[in-house]
C-alpha cells in the first residue's frame, strides 16, 4: 500500500488554521455572550426582581471589566505566553458563564458578568496576536483577519437572534449555560493544537505600576461613561470621574516615559499606522455600534418586532459582511490598495446610516425596501472597511508587540462603543423627551429620537471618513511580510527598533 505523502507547505498551513479556528470560536463566544443578553434583559429583570437601575449594572459591569483589562491582557500574552494568558481567560469566561447561568439573585448575576468581562479580556486581547505572528504574509494575514472580523462584527447581529431564540424557548439562563460546552471544547482544543510561543519574559521585571495606573484609569473613565446617562454628563458624578480618569492617565504617562521597562513602550506609539487607525477605528465603531442599539430599539418599540424577528432584519449585515469576508475584499485590497478600498467601504455604511435614519422617521414603514438596503449597505461598507482598516493597524507592529498592539485595537473599540452609545443614548432621549412635550405621541417620538441618533451616528462615520483620508497610509504588510527585520533585531539583542516610517 503506498503511502499519502502530505507537502509540507500544506501541513504547515493546517497547524496555523486549526489553531485560529479555535480561537475564534472561543472569540465569537464572547462577543455573541455581549450581545444576547441585551435581548434577554427584560425577562431577567423580571424573573430576579431587579429595578431598572441596578438592571443597567448586568450590561455595565461586563463593558468596564472588559474594557479596563484589554490592554494589560494584551500585553502579558507578550511577556508571559499568548497560549497561557488565551486559556485562563476562556476558562474564566466559561466558569463566569455557569455562574451567570445558576445566578439566583442581582448580586450573583453582576458579580459573575464582571468576571466575565475579565476573563474575555484575557482571551480577545491575545487572537489578533495569533494572526500577526502566525500570519506574516500578507495575503494569508488578509484571509485570516477577514474571518476574524466576520466573527466580530457579524457576531453581534448573530447574537440578537440566538439571544431571542434562547429566552423564548429555554429561559435566560440558557444564554450562559450555552458557553460551557463551547468553552470546554475551547480550552481542549486550544491546549492540543496552539503552540506556545515563548513571551518576552519578565527578565526585566514587569510594570506593574503602570498596570494598575492604565486599568484604575479605564475602570474610572469607563464608569463614567456608562453611567452618563443615569448621572448627566455635567453632573458632579460623571466630571468627578473623569477627572480622576484624567489624572491617573496622566500618571501613566509620566510613569511610562521613565521607567526602563514600559508596559506601553514608546515605539507603539510612534507607530502612526497603528495610532491613527485606532482613532479612525474608535469614531466609525460609534457610528456602528448606533445601527445595533438604535437598530433594535427601532424595530422592537416602534414596528413592534419581537425579539427574532428582530435577530432576523440584522441577518443582511451579516451575511453582507460575510460574504465580503471570504475572498472578495482582499482581491480588492490587493488590486486598489487598503486605504481605498477603507474609504469606499465607510462610504457604503454612511449611505446605509443615512437611509436608515430616512426609512426610521415613522411607525408605518415596511422593512422592504428600505430597511433590507440598509442593513445591507452597512454590512458591505462594514465587509470592505474593517479588513483594510485592521490591516494597516497592525503593519508595521513587531510581532514581540503584538499583543500589546491587538489590545490597543481591541481598547479603541471597546472604549468609542461606550462614549458612542451613552452620547447617542443621551442625544435620542431627550430628542424623544422634547417631541412627546411638543404633543407627539410616544411612537412617533421614539421614532425620532432613534432617527438622531442614526443620523450622528452617521456624522461620527463621516467623520471617521474625512479622518482616514488625512491621516492614514498604507504600511509595509502591502509589499512584504510584516514585521521580520524586527524579529530579527530583536532576537538579535539588538537596541529598541524605532518607528517605521509611515
Amino acid at each position: 500500500m503506498s503511502e499519502i505523502i502530505v507537502p509540507a507547505s500544506a501541513m504547515r498551513s493546517y497547524r496555523r488554521w486549526l489553531p485560529l479556528l479555535v480561537v475564534l470560536t472561543a472569540q465569537l463566544m464572547i462577543i455573541l455572550d455581549s450581545s444576547v443578553v441585551n435581548v434577554a434583559l427584560p425577562v431577567i429583570q423580571h424573573d430576579l426582581g431587579i429595578s431598572q437601575a441596578s438592571l443597567t449594572w448586568v450590561i455595565n459591569s461586563y463593558l468596564i471589566s472588559y474594557g479596563s483589562f484589554l490592554l494589560v491582557a494584551g500585553r502579558l500574552g507578550d511577556l508571559v505566553g499568548r497560549k497561557k494568558v488565551f486559556l485562563s481567560g476562556v476558562a474564566l469566561f466559561t466558569a463566569a458563564s455557569a455562574a451567570c447561568g445558576l445566578a439566583g439573585d442581582q448580586a450573583v448575576l453582576i458579580v459573575a458578568r464582571f468576571a466575565q468581562g475579565l476573563g474575555g479580556a484575557l482571551a480577545s486581547a491575545t487572537v489578533l496576536a495569533f494572526i500577526v505572528t502566525d500570519f506574516p504574509q500578507p495575503r494569508e494575514r488578509a484571509r485570516a483577519m477577514s474571518i476574524y472580523l466576520l466573527v466580530t462584527v457579524g457576531g453581534g447581529s448573530l447574537g440578537l437572534l440566538l439571544g431571542g431564540v434562547l429566552t423564548r424557548a429555554l429561559g435566560w439562563h440558557w444564554i450562559f449555560v450555552i458557553n460551557i460546552p463551547i468553552g470546554v471544547l475551547a480550552l481542549l482544543a486550544g491546549a492540543a493544537l496552539i503552540t506556545e510561543r515563548s513571551g518576552s519574559g519578565l527578565r526585566r521585571g514587569v510594570d506593574a505600576a503602570g498596570a494598575i495606573l492604565v486599568t484604575a484609569a479605564a475602570l474610572v473613565g469607563i464608569d463614567a461613561i456608562v453611567r452618563a446617562s443615569e448621572h448627566g454628563w455635567l453632573s458632579t458624578y460623571t466630571l468627578g470621574l473623569g477627572a480622576v480618569s484624567v489624572t491617573l492617565l496622566g500618571a501613566f504617562g509620566f510613569r511610562e516615559s521613565h521607567t526602563p521597562n514600559p508596559l506601553v513602550p514608546p515605539r507603539i506609539l510612534r507607530l502612526r499606522s497603528l495610532v491613527g487607525s485606532s482613532a479612525v477605528r474608535a469614531v466609525v465603531m460609534a457610528g456602528m455600534y448606533g445601527v445595533f442599539f438604535f437598530g433594535a430599539l427601532y424595530l422592537e418599540e416602534v414596528l413592534g418586532y419581537d425579539a427574532i424577528r428582530t435577530g432576523l432584519a440584522f441577518l443582511p449585515q451579516t451575511l453582507a459582511i460575510a460574504a465580503l469576508s471570504f475572498g472578495i475584499t482582499t482581491l480588492l485590497v490587493s488590486r486598489f490598495g487598503p486605504k481605498q478600498v477603507l474609504l469606499g467601504g465607510l462610504a457604503v455604511m454612511l449611505s446605509g446610516l443615512l437611509l436608515f435614519a430616512q426609512g426610521g422617521d415613522g411607525e408605518h414603514v415596511h422593512y422592504f425596501p428600505a430597511l433590507f438596503v440598509s442593513f445591507t449597505l452597512v454590512g458591505l461598507g462594514a465587509g470592505a472597511a474593517f479588513m483594510p482598516l485592521l490591516t494597516m493597524a497592525v503593519a508595521d507592529v513587531a510581532p514581540a508587540d503584538a499583543g500589546l498592539a491587538s489590545g490597543i485595537v481591541n481598547v479603541s473599540m471597546q472604549i468609542s462603543a461606550a462614549v458612542g452609545l451613552a452620547v447617542l443614548g443621551t442625544l435620542s432621549t431627550k430628542r424623544t423627551a422634547t417631541l412627546v412635550a411638543e404633543g407627539h405621541t410616544q411612537i412617533a417620538a421614539l421614532a425620532g429620537g432613534c432617527r438622531l441618533g442614526l443620523l450622528v451616528g452617521a456624522g461620527c462615520v463621516a467623520f471617521g471618513l474625512l479622518l482616514a483620508a488625512a491621516v492614514l497610509r498604507p504600511g509595509r504588510a502591502s509589499a512584504e511580510p510584516v514585521g521580520v527585520p524586527k524579529q530579527l533585531a530583536d532576537e538579535a539583542g539588538l537596541a529598541e527598533p524605532s518607528a517605521s516610517a509611515p
